[in-house]
C-alpha cells in the first residue's frame, strides 16, 4: 500500500464525511467494494470527487482509483476497531456533526440557504452523515491504537536524513520566536459615555425605522471583521472564539430585538437578533472601540517602560512579565509567544504585521524592543514589548537548525511504516470485492492479492 494513501488517509476522511456533495443524490449508483461486512458505493468516489474539485484541490488522473483505496482503508480499520470493540461515544460524534454542520452554514451564508441548496433540512443532515462520521471516529481511534505508542531516536532520524539526496533537501527563509507583552490603555470615563450614547442613538435610528441597521454597521462599525457585511454574524452558542458578554447578550434576544449598549472586551456594543434555531444564530452588531486619547497612551507607555528595564536588568523574567502585565488574549495559551495560523510559534517574517517587522531591526536575539505603540487587526491602539527568542538564517535544511522537524517527519515515516505493515497483514484476513472497473488500479493490487 502506497505511502501517499497512508498520508492521506485520516488527514483526508474527508473524503467520506466532509464534503457538501454528500447531501446530493446520486442516480445511478452501485456497489463498487466490500470489505469484510462495509459497502463502498460509487456514489461515495463521486461525491468525493465532487469535493475535491469543491475546495480547489488538484484532481489527479487516479483520484477514483486513490479515492477508493482510502475508503478501503479506512472501512479495514473502522472493522478492527469494532472487533476490538473501541470506545466511541454518541456525546462524540453529535459533537463533530454540529461542528460540520456549522461549516457548511458558515461556507453557504445561513442555515436556511444551506437547506435549500441542500434539499433537505439539517436534522436530515446529521442524520445521513451520521454513520459516516462514526465510521470516522473509529478509523481514528484504531489509527491510534496502531501506532501511538510509537517513538523516534537521535540515531534513527540521522539515518532518516542521511538517506534524503542533498539536492533534494528543502531551503528555508529566516524562523524566529517572538514573544510579546501587550498593554491595552483604558479609555477616560468621557469616551466610553460618548461611546454609549452613540450606540443609544443608533438604536433609536434603527427602531423608529429612520435607518437600516446594516448601514449604520457598515459606515460607523468598528469592526473589520462583519463592518463590510452590515454587521453580519453566524454564530453559535457553544463556540469558544466568541466573547462570553457578547454571546450572552445576544442569545437573550427575541428575532428582529436589539440590545441596549452593552461592554465587552472589544469596546462597547449593540446586537441585533436576526434569526435563531437552537444554539445556532445569525445577528448584527456595531461596534464602537472608545477613542484613546495621547494622555492615555503616554501613560501606558510609561508602564511598559518600567516592565522593560526590569526585564533588561534581569529583575523580571518574560513569562511572568507576560502573566503580570500582559491583555493580549492568546497570552494564556502561548505564554506570550506570538503564534502562526497553524498555531506554531516558529514563524516567518512574512507571517508577521509590518509594526512587528520595524522593531525586529532594532534588537538581536534575546533582547526586549522599546515600548511602542500599535493598532491591532481589531483596530485597538496598546502598547508593546517584543522578545526576540531565536531566529535562523536562510538556510537549506541540516540536524543542527532543523532537527525537529526531521524528527517529526522520520516519525511519520515509522508511523507510516507501521501502518502498512499493519493493512498487509490484516487484508487477507477480510473479505474483499471489488468491481471490475476498478480491479486494473495500480492501487488495488495489495487489496486483490
Amino acid at each position: 500500500m502506497k505511502k501517499k494513501f497512508l498520508l492521506a488517509v485520516f488527514i483526508s476522511a474527508l473524503f467520506i464525511t466532509n464534503g457538501f456533495a454528500q447531501t446530493q443524490k446520486v442516480l445511478a449508483d452501485k456497489v463498487i467494494a466490500v470489505v469484510g461486512d462495509k459497502v463502498i458505493l460509487k456514489s461515495d468516489i463521486d461525491n468525493s470527487i465532487i469535493d475535491m474539485q469543491r475546495q480547489n484541490m488538484p484532481v489527479p488522473a487516479n483520484a477514483r482509483c486513490a479515492s477508493l483505496e482510502q475508503t478501503m482503508g479506512i472501512k479495514a480499520l473502522v472493522l478492527q476497531a469494532e472487533k476490538d470493540s473501541l470506545p466511541v461515544s454518541d456525546e462524540e460524534i453529535d459533537a463533530d456533526l454540529d461542528n460540520q454542520i456549522r461549516y457548511f452554514i458558515s461556507a453557504y451564508g445561513s442555515k436556511e440557504e444551506l437547506e435549500r441548496i441542500a434539499g433537505k433540512t439539517v436534522y436530515q443532515m446529521k442524520e445521513d452523515y451520521k454513520q459516516s462520521f462514526r465510521e470516522r471516529k473509529l478509523a481514528a481511534a484504531m489509527r491510534d491504537k496502531i501506532i501511538g505508542d510509537i517513538k523516534i531516536t537521535p540515531y534513527e532520524v540521522k539515518q532518516f536524513f542521511d538517506k534524503i539526496p542533498t539536492d533534494s533537501l528543502p531551503f528555508f527563509e529566516s524562523e524566529l520566536q517572538i514573544g510579546q507583552i501587550v498593554e491595552y490603555p483604558k479609555a477616560s470615563r468621557e469616551a466610553e459615555e460618548y461611546a454609549v450614547d452613540q450606540l443609544k442613538e443608533f438604536k433609536q435610528q434603527i427602531e423608529s425605522g429612520a435607518k437600516k441597521f446594516e448601514t449604520l454597521a457598515s459606515i460607523y462599525s468598528n469592526d473589520p471583521g462583519s463592518k463590510d457585511k452590515g454587521g453580519e454574524y453566524q454564530i453559535n452558542r457553544n463556540e469558544r472564539q466568541w466573547d462570553p458578554t457578547f454571546l450572552a447578550k445576544a442569545f437573550s434576544l427575541k428575532e428582529g430585538q436589539i440590545s441596549s449598549p452593552f461592554k465587552s472586551k472589544f469596546g462597547y456594543h449593540i446586537v441585533q437578533m436576526e434569526t435563531r434555531n437552537g444554539d445556532d444564530a445569525l445577528v448584527r452588531h456595531i461596534l464602537i472601540i472608545p477613542q484613546i486619547t495621547p494622555t492615555e497612551l503616554n501613560a501606558a507607555r510609561d508602564k511598559m517602560d518600567s516592565v522593560q528595564q526590569q526585564l533588561v536588568s534581569g529583575k523580571l523574567q518574560f513569562g511572568d512579565a507576560v502573566s503580570k502585565y500582559s491583555d493580549d488574549d492568546n497570552s494564556k495559551f502561548t505564554g506570550g509567544m506570538v503564534t502562526n495560523r497553524e498555531g506554531s510559534s516558529i514563524v516567518t517574517i512574512d507571517q508577521l504585521d509590518k509594526d512587528m517587522v520595524l522593531m525586529l531591526k532594532d534588537i538581536k536575539v534575546g533582547e526586549y524592543s522599546k515600548p511602542t505603540v500599535f493598532t491591532d487587526d481589531r483596530s485597538k491602539q496598546g502598547i508593546r514589548i517584543i522578545y526576540l527568542k531565536s531566529k535562523t538564517e536562510p538556510h537549506r535544511e541540516n540536524l543542527k537548525d532543523d532537527y525537529s522537524k526531521i524528527a517529526q517527519q522520520a516519525l511519520e515515516e515509522k508511523k507510516n511504516a507501521a501502518l502498512d505493515k499493519w493493512f498487509v497483514e490484516q487484508i487477507p484476513t477480510y473479505y474483499i470485492k471489488i468491481d471490475d472497473e476498478y480491479k486494473s488500479c495500480e492501487e488495488m493490487k495489495k487489496w486483490i492479492k
